[in-house]
């Protein structure tokens, strides 16, 4: 299967409910939170013993200090005969109601430590539970950034969000939630087992006498649950397709009135979840259901036969109403287990996720050692260069030209011809097929990488502003981009004067995407950002198109001025914003077919001549 068809059913695949293999890295991160994850189990014994301790009273309370006032009893629970026995060694003689206040104390007293043992125990959990998804969402974070640009191509942004959303939280629940709670409800059975055994073995096996119906209730719904799960997790997963892709195309969706097409696809869309819940819910409407009904069985049975042993004087009355009350505690946890298994198996699938994300090198890295020169001349070679985005379906076929230092290129061609795709493989997003694309002589693949890319300044057509403020977009976090710098490049590209009529200036905020600044005002930032960098190659791909008539006047006004002595690339279609170029480079089809500057081009009545007759009869017309 390839790549890209298993990107589309990666949301889909469930796994196995546990992965030793996907356990033992997960643990890693608990690794250094260790003395959480030892209080953490430590607390939740504490109070499992603690919940052991109200029944226990209650059986003393009325073997010791209820029952006898109505008759005296010949049978009395072991812990009832422990409490009488230690009384009378120490000569210790309560009345009734004292013995009954007393127990009403004791008893008190272990809610009260309960409730502080459980505020702590879910303090530690969930804070351990948040330092390691902050640990997990930064080593994703960091490793998105390294990847390679074709990853983000063949990978929609919804998918690589949800990895650092839903999938970290469905393991923060795995850890605050899942395993250490097994522990508690592991260590919470074992003692009310030992202790129903201590109190009377006959009725302890009674009451787990209904344990193959509830494990068999149990296991139908764990299968069930599971494939309604993996229905409702694959329908979410269209819904947020379906909404993210509408979202970000919506004035597409307005411009052309399909709202309506649009509603009724999301209508079926979402029809589709609301079943897929529906029988998911028929499942647990049958479950919890039933699991009362076994457990009332249960409880009739303990009533039944532990009610003829108190008839019969061989078990007390204390001993009846604690194992009652023991057999709640004992049943719950076996009912929950259903939950458990659906936090694990999430969080198992979600683990998978996460790790095959992490686990991807990046085919594009810095050499060890990669060359980093203090001084970078700007000279740019490609040499019979040949690339392809997807394989097969060749982009560009044997390129070859050099760009001397201080020079200024310009690239044209009809779309598609592989213009952009020079720049690409200039910053190297992309590597080469075969040839050799080199800066200052030295092939960009033996670069080190960020020394390389901050050599380069990228304007392009399509600008992307961050949420922040105008100066926090042209700095982008370099703190040694003063205000001078940034004023005085804001003023070569005639960025200053709108910026300055803001009512904020530098400081104006910036919404999602540069909203709220037109398509001009984005380019006229991205180029004060370009320049405030001073890198010693720039390329424009396509950095004027969007701009109008006046504003790129101004900004070729300005280019001449800022691109004297710098290396540059001009990528554009329309052929006004290239004709003072040193020299112009005609693509066409993945093939460099003319060079030579604007009045040479002209004269060979060429492509060049074609494209610059039919651009200005377009614009004469």
């Amino acid at each position: 299967m390839s790549e890209a068809v298993a990107g589309i059913h990666e949301e889909e695949v469930l796994g196995k409910a546990y992965d030793a293999r996907l356990m033992r890295r997960l643990v890693r991160y608990v690794v250094p939170y260790r003395w959480m994850v030892v209080s953490a189990v430590l607390l939740i014994l504490a109070s499992s013993l603690l919940q052991l301790v109200g029944p226990l009273v209650t059986a003393v309370a009325i073997d010791l200090f209820v029952r006898p006032l109505a008759a005296p009893v010949e049978a009395r629970s072991g812990a009832s005969e422990a409490v009488a026995a230690w009384m009378a060694s120490r000569g210790i003689e309560l009345s009734p109601p004292d013995g009954l206040a007393l127990v009403g104390l004791i008893y008190l007293a272990s809610l009260l430590v309960t409730f502080v043992v459980l505020y702590f125990q879910s303090y530690v959990m969930q804070l351990m539970g948040q330092r390691i998804m902050k640990d997990l969402r930064r080593e994703i974070f960091a490793k998105l950034q390294r990847l390679q640009v074709s990853y983000f191509d063949r990978n929609p942004i919804g998918r690589l969000v949800t990895r650092v959303t839903n999938d970290v939280d469905a393991l923060n629940e795995l850890f605050t939630a899942g395993l250490v709670s097994i522990v508690g409800d592991v260590a919470l059975l074992g003692g009310i087992v030992g202790v129903l055994f201590w109190m009377d073995w006959r009725l302890a096996l009674v009451t787990f006498a209904i344990l193959p119906l509830l494990l068999a209730l149990t296991f139908w719904f764990k299968t069930r649950a599971r494939e309604s799960y993996r229905d409702v997790r694959v329908k979410l997963a269209r819904i947020n397709a379906f909404f993210q892709e509408h979202l970000t195309g919506m004035s597409v969706v307005q411009l052309f009135g399909v709202e309506r097409r649009a509603a009724a696809d999301f209508a079926a869309i979402n029809e589709e979840h609301r079943d897929a819940n529906v029988r998911a819910i028929f499942y647990y409407a049958v479950y919890f259901p039933a699991v009362e009904l076994i457990t009332a069985l249960g409880v009739g049975l303990i009533l039944w036969y532990g009610g003829l042993q108190v008839m019969e004087a061989t078990l007390s009355i204390g001993v009846l109403i604690a194992f009652l009350q023991y057999a709640q505690r004992f049943y719950q946890p076996l009912a929950d287990l259903s939950e458990k298994y659906n936090i694990l198996q999430a969080a198992m699938a979600s683990s998978e996720r996460i790790f095959r994300l992490l686990d991807r090198e990046p085919t594009i890295v810095s050499p060890a050692p990669g060359v980093a020169p203090r001084r970078v001349e700007g000279a740019i070679g490609f040499e019979d260069v040949r690339f392809a985005y997807d394989e097969g379906e060749e982009v560009l076929h044997g390129i070859t030209f050099r760009v001397e230092p201080g020079e200024t290129v310009a690239v044209v061609g009809h779309t598609g011809a592989g213009k952009s795709t020079l720049a690409n493989l200039l910053l190297r997003f992309y590597d080469v097929g075969s040839g050799r694309v080199s800066v200052d002589g030295v092939d960009v693949r033996e670069w080190d990488l960020a020394r390389l890319r901050e050599s380069i300044g990228l304007v392009l057509q399509d600008v992307f502003l961050f949420s922040g403020d105008l100066a926090g977009n042209i700095r982008l976090g370099a703190e040694w981009i003063d205000d001078a710098r940034l004023r005085q490049a804001a003023s070569d590209v005639h960025a200053l004067p709108f910026i300055e009529r803001l009512e904020r200036g530098f400081a104006t905020p910036v919404r999602e995407r540069g909203a709220g600044l037109s398509v001009g005002q984005k380019q006229l930032v991205a180029f004060a950002r370009a320049l405030a960098f001073d890198p010693r190659i720039l390329i424009l791909d396509e950095a004027t198109s969007s701009v109008d008539t006046e504003t790129e006047q101004a900004i070729q006004q300005a280019l001449e001025v800022l691109l004297r002595g710098r290396t540059s690339l001009v990528i554009a279609h329309r052929l006004s914003t290239v004709q003072r170029a040193d020299r112009i480079l005609v693509l066409h089809k993945g093939c460099l077919r003319e060079s030579g500057t604007h009045q040479e081009l002209l004269a060979a009545r060429g492509i060049y001549h074609r494209l610059y007759q039919l651009q200005y009869k377009d614009q004469a017309a």
